[in-house]
């Protein structure tokens, strides 16, 4: 079976933080799900673009609390909106409520670190040096992030014991590292989430200078069915820019969250039901 999927524009991965990106001012630069009190206490969510504080209220993981709204903005920014400049998020992460180590083999301390924010093209790469030739020299604007476009191909094998994932990129940053994960259907289980993991090893690809890209993977048995022991279906495909230009083998990065990845794509909704492996 083979199905098609058009991804969607995000800066957002889970709703804590809002955002996976930054502007100047500290503010979260939110493309994605959006918390907004609703009357009588509760609290509506709907897809959307806005500037949020970064001292928002943060709910237990799994929860959900209105964020302080600036500003909304739609898919055509004004001026003073698409031509922020983007910057990561600082460590520790503000507004986060995800218990989770995104590469606890290599980094065990990483949620300890404390880092400023940086713009994206003035984040200190490890051992770099000018002569190196860094790539990304100039500012990242919210209107270049919002050009990106994605096409995701799922083909699940004749013996249903595989499915190959394959995806075609366009206006991406050019000349820069991605990274491609998985969400898996338990990553976000307030109970018990499990850890993130990659849609592939390797599951990197570097854009050309027009900012195109290609990816391809195949994963063992990613659609079991939901009553089979241990299940956990991937659900979601995010496409990720690595602020600091390195991959992490089995981890999708080393902070998380904005840290140093950054949701660009993704499917709004979780998807792939109709699609079945086993083992």
């Amino acid at each position: 079976m083979r199905i098609t999927l058009d991804l969607d524009l995000t800066t957002q991965g889970p709703l804590y933080p809002p955002s996976e990106v930054m502007d100047e001012e500290g503010n979260f630069i939110v493309i994605g799900t959006i918390n907004r009190a609703g009357g009588a206490g509760v609290v509506t969510t709907e897809w959307g673009h806005a500037l949020v504080r970064a001292d928002s209220v943060v709910p237990a993981f799994g929860e959900r609390a209105p964020y302080t709204i600036l500003e909304e903005f739609g898919p055509s920014p004004p001026p003073h909106i698409g031509n922020k400049i983007l910057h990561t998020l600082p460590l520790p992460l503000p507004c986060s409520n995800y218990p989770m180590l995104f590469a606890p083999e290599q980094y065990p301390a990483a949620n300890q670190e404390h880092h400023p924010s940086y713009a994206f093209h003035e984040t200190p790469i490890p051992d770099a040096s000018p002569e190196h030739g860094r790539a990304l020299s100039s500012p990242v604007r919210l209107r270049d992030w919002m050009a990106a476009t994605g096409q995701l191909r799922v083909h699940v094998a004749s013996d249903s014991r595989s499915a190959a994932f394959e995806a075609e990129f366009a206006g991406l940053i050019p000349n820069s590292l991605y990274t491609v994960m998985t969400l898996r259907e338990r990553d976000l289980n307030p109970s018990a989430p499990t850890r993130p993991g990659p849609l592939g090893i390797p599951n990197v690809f570097v854009t050309d200078r027009n900012g195109a890209g290609s990816f391809y993977a195949c994963l063992p048995n990613p659609f079991p069915r939901p009553d089979s022991p241990g299940a956990n279906r991937v659900v979601n495909v995010v496409v990720l820019w690595m602020s600091y230009q390195l991959s992490h083998g089995g981890a999708i990065g080393r902070y998380g969250l904005g840290g140093d990845i950054h949701a660009q794509l993704k499917l709004r909704a979780p998807a792939f039901h109709e699609l079945q492996t086993q083992a």
